[in-house]
């Protein structure tokens, strides 16, 4: 069977239809109104809290965080109806900001702003971006119930109100994305409140929380989020091509659920079994191995013990310009990766919880194979990963390593996806139990 990438620059992979499992994605849904015109739904009937006009009024600060370049939500289609209800509720447009929340990303370009927020409210609001490296906007609000810290951004607590606009999707950290997510990490503190909620999901292999609703991570999210005064979200669920298939709106806690819930039904993909080798793309993220490598773990779910992913992503801004630390101590077995965590010797713990959340699939659980035109060979071996030129080759490399009768799955829409293995126990059925192996040693 021929498989096509969704990268130019990178070509097909012709599959044995006799070792091919199957081709998994994320589903399309049907026709559906415009993201503006769910958006207008969503806000008219708010879950779980009052409506957004009867929380906005006038003389209040109002700060509305969305997501960034490395996330797909429409918040150019979705900002307007927004916009129009805090208007509605005798907002001033001048009371107006919004704040980017890129938690340890890059700064967006003007050009990816414009894309993203739309020409029109460049013009009439004061947009921000979150920068986790100025100390002088981060405030501390003490710690979780769990002992994480809660650092956020100083103009989330300086407004009267802060609504969270963004999209709920399957997430290897939380669970799935949306809801509180928009503040913690979006707009905290990189070298503590986001370290750690990144180290915690680090702790334990993608299969217990990637598609998981309820989970450690996403209670203290949750609980970041009430402690940062998160009081309204407006998220999107889309599907295979980007569409908006719902629009979920209201209470941070209970609009995410519910948004989670359609998301899983969108995006979770059943196989029969665990594949020998599992091919994966990183669409649609996949500036940097920090963003592709959400393809990795969801491999990680669909490959047996010992078996191969192969990791295909463009990754033409390299690995990490954002956190050097990827490279310069290369991604290193789980439990070593804890015990320079807890010695202090990696002070970017962010950048430590991406190479161990890698190394769960690389080093613990499968084999690595990369193919990104992006990355240097030199590099992806560093990262855990075999180089190949091309899919095909990946291919043939694979199946020298788990024999020529091995079973080949392929992922699409790797960074959006969960897989779910009808032949194993589910996380949720068997129940998650783990304490936070946190920074205060492995």
């Amino acid at each position: 069977m021929a498989i096509a990438f969704p990268y130019a620059g990178i070509g097909g992979l012709e599959v044995p239809a006799s070792r091919l499992l199957g081709v998994y994605g994320v589903q399309r849904v049907g026709a559906r109104p415009s993201a503006a015109s769910l958006t207008s739904q969503a806000l008219r009937s708010p879950i779980g809290t009052l409506p957004l006009g009867s929380l906005a009024r006038a003389g209040q600060k109002v700060l509305i965080l969305c997501d960034d370049h490395t996330r797909v939500t429409p918040t150019a289609e979705m900002l307007p109806p927004v916009l129009a209800e805090l208007r509605e509720a005798g907002v001033s447009p001048e009371d107006v900001s919004i704040l980017v929340a890129l938690g340890t990303h890059r700064q967006m370009t003007p050009t990816e702003l414009a894309r993203k927020l739309g020409e029109e409210v460049l013009r009439q609001y004061p947009v921000i971006q979150h920068d986790w490296r100025r100390e002088d906007d981060l405030v501390p609000l003490g710690e979780t119930s769990a002992g994480l810290p809660v650092i956020a951004n100083r103009r989330v607590l300086q407004a009267d109100l802060v609504i969270g606009l963004g999209h709920v999707a399957p997430h290897r950290i939380a669970g799935y994305s949306g809801g509180a997510k928009i503040v913690a990490p979006g707009v905290s503190g990189a070298p503590r409140t986001a370290a750690e909620i990144h180290w915690l999901g680090a702790q334990v292999p993608a299969r217990d929380l990637l598609g998981v609703i309820d989970n450690p991570v996403r209670a203290q999210v949750n609980e970041m989020g009430t402690r940062m005064g998160l009081r309204f979200v407006v998220d999107a669920v889309q599907d295979a091509a980007g569409r908006v298939a719902a629009v979920f709106a209201g209470d941070p806690v209970d609009a995410q659920r519910q948004g989670a819930l359609a998301s899983r039904a969108i995006c979770s993909a059943h196989l029969p079994e665990l594949a020998d080798v599992v091919v994966v793309d990183s669409y649609p993220a996949g500036n940097d191995f920090f963003e592709a490598s959400r393809g990795a773990y969801a491999a990680e779910v669909a490959v047996r013990p010992g078996g191969v992913v192969i990791l295909v992503a463009p990754c033409p801004e390299g690995v990490a310009r954002q956190h050097p630390a990827l490279l310069d101590y290369g991604v290193r077995p789980v439990e070593e990766m804890r015990q320079l965590v807890a010695s202090g010797e990696i002070e970017d713990v962010v950048a430590a919880a991406i190479m161990t959340l890698t190394a769960w699939v690389v080093k613990e659980r499968a084999h690595g194979i990369m193919v990104s035109p992006g990355i240097s060979p030199e590099d992806q071996c560093r990262l855990g990963f075999a180089p190949a030129s091309t899919p095909q080759e990946a291919l043939a490399m694979a199946l020298e390593m788990v024999g020529r009768d091995g079973r080949v799955a392929v992922l699409r829409h790797g960074a959006e996806i969960a897989p779910v293995v009808e032949a194993e126990a589910q996380p949720e059925a068997r129940g998650i139990e783990w304490s936070w192996a946190g920074r205060r040693g492995p």
